[in-house]
């Protein structure tokens, strides 16, 4: 076995408040004033169960009530949580993990090795049908070891195992709350988390309030959160402008500029590891010719589209896999280059261009902006396409659910991703392995080539990191080169808090933080 590897943990810091101060505060105040934080979102939220779900906000609001053995910080750095370190055995094939003491579940559970057990039971069995399965599919066996400590055996090597772990979906849910309510636990959360679940109204506001038992002492810092879902952009603003709310995610682009004169808010701009791109589909005709998919990345002007939809928001990617993920190789970006795209598309025999269809994952109105604007640039070289922003049940049924690749509707699709494991495997793995053509996974060009698997599979083989890095980096180059994609942007994260809130961010893939949660 290797050394154990532990990772800093978030640490409470003493409230120290003066006497007089003190009673000057409760002299001037009512015996005891709630501290109520709201949180206006982007859009409803999926589920609770973060094993079943597929979107980015169900998962970030659900870290109210549960915690993983592992996470990130802020800065996407690797952290125990539940976990006190691990080993791992030198072919990466098995994983210790030690466990934290004194730990409870919101319903006077003891988090132990018995809990991880249910859990990773649960959600590698094929019966529970849950969406994040896939993320967890390469365990064998989880066993106990002792109370505190268990061990994890894996089908074959992965390397990147602990990242799994960390991921926002692999948290523990009290085993006596899964054996009371099966499936209907989405409804009724239990963890180990600084909020207890309060209630959930489908089409509105999520409430949790404080849970007193929580390991973290003097955690948390405020009494109760209100996740409230704001779905028009206008509207989301204004409560950040009026103080109806002390945080809004996302900020429209186009609003940043007034918020930021807003005396009473604070307007954030953080990097992000969202990337931005439109897949082609390799399989049909005519993106099944590289040159004609250089060609398009030749086409878009990404500093003239950062511009226009993003309002400046956003950077042109430089790789398949975003800066800011661990093992990202820096490759770009593609230039601009109209003339050049035309004669490739003249040597794959497309002298006049050729019509096609633009799919978008999303209808808000950046991804609308976008879709036409590609459509403006592509139409400069002939190329012809049909825009249509996708509802969420279309995206499922028309992209995500085709069932062969011969016959799969998708010609251009516009996406992006964001690896919440901060690791180059699920950044490329999803998207680029020929393992993870829809409906299994998300590599909707459908894109096959043996040696960026190879390199894929020999990288989770090896706990060697210049081992890893040169794999990573030959997939990523051979990806860059074969043009799946149109590379697009790497988005920037925007955000509006409260003057009075403090200790909550958004961090590089979309998720919340809000382990040091204030108000003052």
């Amino acid at each position: 076995m290797n050394k154990p590897h532990s990772f800093p943990m978030f640490r409470p810091r003493a409230l120290i408040v003066a006497g007089a101060s003190a009673f000057a505060l409760s002299a001037a105040l009512p015996a005891y004033a709630q501290q109520n934080v709201v949180v206006a979102v982007y859009s409803t939220f999926t589920t609770m169960d973060p094993y079943d779900a597929n979107d980015t906000l169900s998962q970030a609001v659900v870290k109210s009530f549960y915690e993983g053995l592992f996470g990130f910080d802020k800065d996407m750095k690797l952290v125990n949580v539940l976990a006190t370190g691990y080993e791992a055995s030198p072919d990466a094939k098995v994983y210790t993990i030690h466990l934290r003491h004194g730990v409870k579940f919101q319903d006077g559970t003891d988090f132990n090795a018995e809990a991880v057990k249910a859990n990773f039971d649960r959600v590698t069995d094929p019966a529970s049908k849950l969406k994040r399965a896939g993320l967890f599919r390469i365990i064998e066996k989880t066993e106990v070891v002792d109370p505190y400590t268990v061990k994890i055996t894996l089908r074959e090597p992965f390397s990147a195992f602990i990242n799994t772990l960390a991921h926002p979906s692999a948290v523990m849910i009290s085993p006596a709350a899964l054996k009371k309510w099966g499936h209907d636990i989405s409804l009724h959360p239990v963890g180990t988390g600084p909020f207890e679940f309060v209630e959930w109204k489908q089409t509105d506001d999520m409430k949790v309030k404080k849970f007193a038992g929580y390991w973290k002492k003097g955690y948390p810092k405020v009494d109760s959160i209100d996740w409230k879902p704001v779905v028009d952009n206008n509207t989301r603003a204004a409560l950040i402008k009026t103080g109806e709310a002390d945080f809004a995610f996302t900020i429209p682009f186009e609003q940043a500029a007034d918020l930021k004169g807003n005396p009473k808010v604070d307007l954030i701009e953080a990097p992000s590891i969202i990337e931005r791109y439109i897949s082609l589909n390799t399989q049909q005709k005519p993106f099944d010719n590289p040159k004609v998919r250089q060609a398009l990345n030749y086409a878009i002007n990404k500093e003239a589209l950062a511009k226009v939809v993003f309002a400046g928001y956003a950077t042109p990617a430089t790789g398949v896999a975003p800066v800011g993920i661990d093992f990202a190789a820096k490759l770009g970006p593609w230039p601009y280059d109209p003339a050049k795209a035309r004669a490739l598309l003249k040597e794959a025999g497309y002298p006049n261009g050729f019509d096609s269809t633009l799919w978008s994952a999303y209808n808000h109105t950046t991804a609308q902006k976008l879709i036409q604007f590609v459509q403006q640039q592509l139409a400069q070289v002939g190329v012809k396409v049909q825009v249509q922003a996708l509802e969420a049940g279309e995206r499922v049924a028309k992209v995500e659910s085709a069932p062969d690749p011969a016959t799969a509707p998708v010609r251009m699709y516009y996406s992006g991703w964001s690896a919440s494991t901060g690791e180059a495997n699920w950044a490329l793995s999803p998207l680029v392995s020929s393992a993870s053509f829809p409906p299994k996974l998300y590599n909707t060009a459908y894109y096959k080539n043996s040696q960026v698997d190879d390199d894929l599979a020999k990288a989770l083989q090896t706990t060697d990191r210049a081992k890893k890095t040169a794999l990573y980096a030959d997939a990523q180059k051979q990806v860059w080169s074969d043009a799946p994609w149109i590379f697009l942007e790497q988005e920037k994260i925007v955000y509006a808090r409260s003057k009075r809130l403090h200790g909550m961010y958004v961090m590089p893939d979309g998720n919340f933080n809000f382990d040091d949660i204030s108000v003052k």
